[in-house]
């Protein structure tokens, strides 16, 4: 970079000396390894703590309370069947069976869940062989009492449930005394996982407030650091820099320590030195700048002066010309041989096209210098008026001009009217055999609208592609196609000036004639 723009770099400051060799970091690393071992002790101590607690919790929260709740389950599903069973074996209701029988479907799956469970239990064995003593008294309390019953229904009827009462009392006894072991085991596990839990959350916060306390010792060393070798030195060369900012540029600036603010104040010094430097040059530039702005205000001026001689003083002349030629024409018309009418009607198209070329030359300069602002512009409506221009060619050819819904753009009304009645006019203009059809169409590209305008005309050969849009580049001489060679250079002025780009596509394989392309900025109602 130095390299490109002539500035030397800042010279390297001088060594520091003493107290002022040690850097703020070498301080910041010594109360950092003390503060870092006791962070580390109390991590590792937090680490062990909350791996307990989440052991503990995972026991009573996730393991022992769940198989409590399916116990309950269990009890419960039983009860409805014991209750269910008697009351069928007393009134034969089919609704007492169903509710037996939907009982056993929940006793299993409440019996599946324990079961599932066992394997997470504190004591899996104890626990496992006291939940297969509560399967198996429930397997055969249903077994010597319950289907006992319902195949007794049929021939005893309302009696079936009293005849099996006492083997109901012995096997249901069995299942309370196996619910009730099952119970306090699971009550005792929910005691010890709890005081577990209790104690790991007390050493998890013992293990916090070492981490706590290690982090005030921390911020206790980096205040005292940051006093003492960052804020005071900052402060004396805050001071030195307030000097030179209200006024004082010759007010050198010096730190003796840390070394990085002696460092840091000597570059700020240099660059002080260079700035003082720079500021006198730009202010010669600033001086050289408002001349030549000056300049090109005077230089517009007379453009603009130029531009009205053009459009009034220069082009009254050519109009006495051709209309004086024409009378001559008029009056002595017979007079003259068939050379002199040859000579007056050249003279006259001389003349006409001299007063185009002026309106043409005059349009191109006005471009970027009169309408105003751009402001957002429904591009339907240029195209309309564009097309009402040129209503008379487009009638006369035969043209037909299509077009998609166009969208809002920003831009210069008047200059994008223009822009369209030139590549229309165009497109009418160097039409083949067949009628032409024209079409405008759009699509969105990123930030920016991509205009197009095809035809079915003659096409331009891909070698001109760039040079048609240079000012008085002709491609057909006058006799053929009549026109001031102005058309295209104006279209790619007025799209430029509307920050976007025109290029122009042709001699497609599958498609006859020219194909020209723009992008003009989104209006505010499309973004």
């Amino acid at each position: 970079m130095s390299g490109r723009t002539g500035i030397r770099p800042l010279p390297t400051p001088a060594p520091a000396t003493g107290f002022g060799k040690l850097r703020v970091g070498q301080w910041f690393l010594l109360t950092g390894a003390i503060v870092a071992l006791l962070f580390t002790i109390a991590a590792a101590f937090t680490v062990s703590s909350i791996e307990e607690t989440r052991v503990a919790r995972i026991a009573v929260v996730d393991v022992v309370d769940p198989a409590a709740l399916r116990t309950l389950d269990v009890a419960s599903a039983l009860a409805t069947q014991e209750g269910s069973v008697r009351a069928y074996g007393r009134t034969n209701e089919a609704a007492s069976l169903q509710a037996y029988r939907d009982a056993v479907v929940t006793e299993a799956k409440a019996m599946a869940t324990l079961e599932g469970l066992v394997p997470r239990m504190p004591q899996t064995r104890a626990v496992g062989t006291e939940i297969a003593r509560l399967k198996a008294a429930g397997q055969a309390w249903r077994r010597d009492y319950a289907e006992k019953v319902i195949s007794d229904v049929p021939a005893l009827r309302t009696e079936a449930a009293s005849r099996n009462a006492p083997v109901n009392a012995e096997r249901f006894a069995e299942i309370r005394n196996a619910l009730a072991v099952l119970q306090d085991h699971l009550n005792q596990l929910h005691t010890e996982g709890s005081y577990r839990l209790d104690q790991g959350w007390r050493t998890l916060y013992v293990a916090l407030g070492g981490v706590v306390l290690a982090l005030l010792l921390a911020m206790i060393g980096a205040a005292l650091i940051v006093r003492f070798a960052v804020l005071r030195p900052l402060a004396e060369l805050n001071g030195q820099v307030r000097a030179v900012a209200q006024g004082d540029f010759e007010h050198k600036l010096k730190v003796e320590h840390p070394s990085e603010l002696a460092e840091l104040s000597s570059h700020v010094n240099s660059m002080r030195r260079r700035i003082i430097a720079e500021w006198h040059r730009v202010e010669e530039t600033q001086n050289k700048l408002e001349e030549q702005a000056a300049e090109l205000r005077r230089s517009n001026g007379e453009l603009e002066q130029f531009a009205y001689v053009a459009s009034h003083d220069l082009q009254e002349p050519l109009r006495k010309v051709a209309s004086f030629t024409q009378m001559l024409d008029q009056r002595y018309g017979d007079q003259l041989d068939d050379r002199a009418k040859q000579y007056i009607a050249f003279a006259v198209d001389g003349a006409k096209r001299m007063q185009l070329l002026i309106n043409d030359l005059l349009d191109f300069s006005r471009v970027g210098r009169t309408g105003g602002e751009p402001a957002p512009v429904d591009a339907n409506v240029p195209l309309r008026t564009a097309l009402d221009n040129l209503a008379a060619p487009i009638e006369e050819s035969g043209a037909t001009v299509t077009s998609d819904e166009l969208p809002t753009v920003r831009g210069n009304r008047p200059q994008l009217t223009q822009l369209f009645q030139n590549l229309i006019g165009n497109a009418v203009k160097f039409r083949s055999q067949e009628p032409p059809e024209i079409h405008i169409g759009v699509r969105r590209d990123g930030d920016v609208w991509e205009f197009s305008c095809s035809d079915n005309g003659i096409g331009i050969e891909s070698k001109y592609t760039d040079r048609i849009f240079l000012i008085f580049q002709r491609l057909h001489g006058r006799d053929v196609y009549a026109g001031t060679g102005i058309g295209l250079a104006l279209c790619k002025k007025i799209v430029e000036y509307h920050g976007g780009r025109i290029w122009v596509e042709s001699e497609a394989p599958d498609k006859p004639g020219t194909t020209f392309r723009w992008t003009l900025p989104i209006g505010e109602t499309d973004e």
